[in-house]
C-alpha cells in the first residue's frame, strides 16, 4: 500500500527571525561604500536576509512533497499498523467495548467490526471489555463499507472440524439435548446442532421424548453430511457397547438349566422379552404360570425383575428361551391327598371346546367337563353357548388319574337322575309344555324338565302344512305344547308330537275335498314341478305344472287366485292334488257330450221316420231309394263320430 503524505508548513516557520538592521540594509544590493570609511579596509561580508532559506519549490498551498525514498519508508511504516485479512479467515479478537447490542470487536484492521451480544450467550458470566474470542471475517466490506464478523459461525466451523475428527476416531463426546424433533431430539454438541433419532436413544423403545431435554449425556457421533454439513449422534451405541461386553460374559456362562434375574423389557401376547444384563431372551406364554393365562401382562409387567430358569438356546446361543413357572413344584405333584374321586369341586372355566370345558379347580390343575357330563337330558349341548369363560361351577369328580395328570368332572351328577322316574313324570301320551331348546333341519328340542327333553319331528308339527324347516314354525326359547309318543328310557330319548294336542282333520275333509270337487285356491309357491295352493281350512294342495295351464294357454302365476278341481284326496300320506287346467278341458267335454246327444236324438227321430215310411210306401222309384241312401250314409257318419269321441275321452 502507498500513501503520498505532504508536509504542511506555516509561514512564520519557514522565516527565522533575523537580527534588527537598518533600514537601509533591506535590499539584497551590496552596501555601497561611505565617504567615512576608507574603500580598501571594508571587507566584503555577506549579508543574510529574511528569506535566503525560503525553499522555493514549494507551491502555493505551501505544501512540499516527499522524496521517492521517503514515501518508501514511510509506506512500511503505515503499513505495518495493519494486518491482512480474508473472507472466511479465522481469527483472534479483542472486545474493545460494548453496547445495548452489540460488541465493538478489534481484529487489528483498519476498522473495527460489530457481532450481536446474542452470539456470546454460551459464555459463563457473558462477555466483558478484554475478553479475546475467536471469530470468522465474514466479509471484509460489506456493502455499506463496514467489517462483518460472527463469533457464531467460527463455532460451528470449530465444531463441525471436531465433529468429523471425532467421527473418524470413534472418540465418545458430550453433548446437551437441547430441544424435541419430529422422530428424535436436537443435541447440541461443540457448539453445533447434531441430531439423535428416537431408534438411537436406548436399546428399549422410547416413547416420552421430553424426558431427555436439558439432560447432558454422552454420545458417539455414527453418521456425517459433509455437503449438508449435518451430523447424526447416537447414545444407544454406547449402551450396546457395554450390553456387548457383558453379554459375551453371560453367554460364556450360559447353561441349560441355569437360573438368571432379569428385568422386563417388552410384553406381546405371546410371551415376554427379558433382558438378562446384556442378553435378550423370551419368556413364553406357557412357561410364565403353571395355570392358565389368557395374556402375559395379567401377570407380569414392564420393568419387573424376576428369576427365570434357562429352559434352551441355540447352538450360537442367540435365543434363549426362559421359563418362570419351572421355578416351583407342578401344582399336580402337590395335589392334596384329600381329592378324590366323587368330592364336590369348585372351578372357573378357563378354556371351551366343542367337547366340553376345562374348569381350573387351582392355579395349574384343570378338568373336564365333558358335554355329555353337563345334563342328564339328551339332547345336544353346544358348550360354546353353554359355557363362558371365567364362569364358576361346581362339580363332581368322576375320574382322577395323578400320575397322567388328567381329571374328569360331571355337573348332572350333582343332581339325581330325572330319567328314574320318567314314566311316573311324563307318561306316554300325556299332555305337557316345553321350552324350544334348539332347532335342526329335521326337528325341534324340546326340553319339558331340567335335565329331560326330546324332539318333535318336523312332520310331527302341523296336520295340514309341510314345512321345509322347522324355524318357519317355532322360534328357539319359544313355549310349546307336545304329546308324549314314546319313552326310550335306555337311550334317554323322549319322542314329542305336537299336532296330535288336537285331532287330525284330515278324517273330517275327506268328505269337503273329495276327487272331482271344485275348491278356491291361491298359489302360494310355484317351481318347475307346480305350484302350492293356499285353500279354505288351512288346508294345502298340490297342482302340478301340466295343470296349471289356463284356457288362454297361460301359466297360472304365483299369489294369483283360481278354482281348482281336486283329482286326488288321499288322507294317509295327506296329499291333495289339484287342476285347474282339468276344469275347463271337462266343461269342453260336457259341451261336446251335449252335442253329440243332440245329434244322436235327431239320428234316432230321422231313423224312426224312415222305418215308419218304408212300412207304409213301397219303394216305386229308383230316385227315392237313392235319397233313403244318403240318409242313411249322413246318420252312419254321425253315429261313427260320436263312438270316436267316445273312445278319446274313456282313453
Amino acid at each position: 500500500m502507498s500513501f503520498h503524505i505532504f508536509k504542511q508548513l506555516n509561514a512564520d516557520e519557514q522565516e527565522p527571525t533575523a537580527a534588527p538592521v537598518e533600514a537601509t540594509a533591506t535590499t539584497n544590493e551590496p552596501v555601497a561604500q561611505t565617504a567615512e570609511a576608507p574603500k580598501a579596509a571594508v571587507a566584503e561580508v555577506p549579508v543574510e536576509t529574511a528569506h535566503d532559506d525560503f525553499d522555493w519549490s514549494r507551491d502555493k498551498r505551501n505544501v512540499a512533497a516527499y522524496s521517492a525514498e521517503e514515501k518508501l519508508k514511510y509506506d512500511a511504516v503505515y503499513e505495518g499498523t495493519f494486518r491482512q485479512i480474508n473472507d472466511g479467515e479465522m481469527i483472534q479478537a479483542t472486545i474493545e467495548s460494548l453496547t445495548k447490542t452489540d460488541a465493538v470487536v478489534n481484529i487489528g484492521f483498519k476498522s473495527d467490526g460489530l457481532i450481536s451480544l446474542n452470539e456470546f450467550r454460551d459464555m459463563p458470566g457473558g462477555v466483558k471489555v478484554g475478553d479475546v474470542v475467536e471469530v470468522m471475517v465474514v466479509e471484509k466490506e460489506d456493502r455499506d463499507g463496514n467489517l462483518n464478523l460472527s463469533r457464531k459461525s467460527a463455532r460451528i466451523t470449530r465444531a463441525w472440524e471436531r465433529i468429523v475428527e471425532v467421527n473418524k476416531t470413534g472418540e465418545i463426546v458430550t453433548g446437551t439435548v437441547t430441544s424435541k424433533t419430529k422422530g428424535g431430539l436436537i443435541v447440541d454438541v461443540f457448539g453445533m446442532e447434531t441430531f439423535l433419532p428416537g431408534s438411537q436413544i436406548d436399546v428399549k423403545p422410547v416413547t416420552d421424548y421430553d424426558q431427555f431435554v436439558g439432560k447432558t449425556m454422552e454420545f458417539k457421533v455414527v453418521k456425517i453430511n459433509e455437503a449438508i454439513k449435518n451430523a447424526v449422534v447416537s447414545h444407544k451405541a454406547l449402551i450396546e457397547s457395554d450390553i456387548e461386553a457383558q453379554r459375551a460374559e453371560i453367554i460364556g456362562k450360559l447353561e441349560k438349566g441355569q437360573v438368571l434375574e432379569g428385568t422386563i423389557k417388552n410384553i406381546t401376547d405371546f410371551g415376554a422379552f427379558l433382558d438378562l444384563g446384556g442378553l435378550d431372551g423370551l419368556l413364553y406364554i406357557t412357561d410364565i404360570s403353571w395355570g392358565r393365562i389368557s395374556h402375559p401382562s395379567e401377570v407380569l409387567k414392564m420393568d419387573q425383575k424376576l428369576n427365570v430358569v434357562v429352559l434352551d438356546f441355540d447352538d450360537d446361543k442367540k435365543r434363549i428361551s426362559l421359563g418362570l413357572k419351572q421355578l416351583t413344584p407342578h401344582p399336580w405333584d402337590t395335589l392334596s391327598e384329600s381329592l378324590k374321586e366323587g368330592e364336590i369341586v369348585k372351578g372357573k372355566v378357563v378354556n371351551i371346546e366343542d367337547y366340553g370345558a376345562f374348569l381350573e379347580i387351582m392355579p395349574g390343575v384343570e378338568g373336564l367337563v365333558h358335554v355329555s357330563e353337563i345334563t342328564w337330558s339328551n339332547t345336544p349341548i353346544n358348550a360354546k353357548e353353554f359355557f363362558k369363560l371365567g364362569d364358576e361351577y361346581e362339580a363332581k369328580v368322576v375320574t382322577l388319574d395323578k400320575e397322567s395328570r388328567k381329571m374328569s368332572l360331571s355337573i348332572k351328577q350333582l343332581s339325581e337322575d330325572p330319567w328314574s322316574t320318567i314314566e311316573e313324570r311324563f307318561p306316554e301320551n300325556s299332555r305337557h309344555t316345553g321350552t324350544v331348546k334348539n332347532i335342526t333341519p329335521y326337528g325341534v328340542f324340546v326340553e319339558l324338565a331340567p335335565g329331560i327333553g326330546g324332539m318333535i319331528h318336523i312332520s310331527d308339527l302341523s296336520w295340514l302344512k309341510r314345512f321345509n324347516n322347522p324355524n318357519e314354525y317355532t322360534k328357539v326359547g319359544n313355549q310349546i305344547d307336545v304329546m308324549i309318543l314314546h319313552i326310550d328310557k335306555e337311550g334317554r330319548k323322549l319322542q314329542l308330537g305336537h299336532k296330535q294336542i288336537e285331532e287330525d282333520p284330515w278324517n273330517s275333509l275327506e268328505s269337503v275335498f273329495a276327487e272331482g270337487t271344485i275348491h278356491e285356491g291361491t298359489v302360494i309357491k310355484k317351481d318347475d314341478k307346480g305350484a302350492i295352493v293356499q285353500l279354505s281350512y288351512g288346508l294345502e294342495g298340490f297342482a302340478p305344472s301340466r295343470h296349471l295351464m289356463k284356457e288362454d294357454g297361460k301359466s297360472i302365476a304365483a299369489d294369483e287366485i283360481a278354482n281348482f278341481m281336486v283329482i286326488e284326496f288321499d288322507r294317509n300320506d295327506k296329499r291333495i292334488v289339484l287342476s285347474h287346467t282339468r276344469l275347463w278341458e271337462q266343461e269342453k267335454e260336457d259341451e261336446k257330450q251335449a252335442q253329440m246327444k243332440e245329434r244322436k236324438t235327431e239320428y234316432e227321430a230321422a231313423k224312426k221316420a224312415v222305418k215308419t215310411i218304408q212300412s207304409k210306401v213301397e219303394k216305386s222309384t229308383l230316385g227315392d231309394l237313392g235319397v233313403l241312401a244318403d240318409l242313411k250314409a249322413k246318420m252312419d257318419a254321425d253315429n261313427n263320430t260320436a263312438t270316436g269321441n267316445a273312445e278319446e275321452k274313456s282313453e
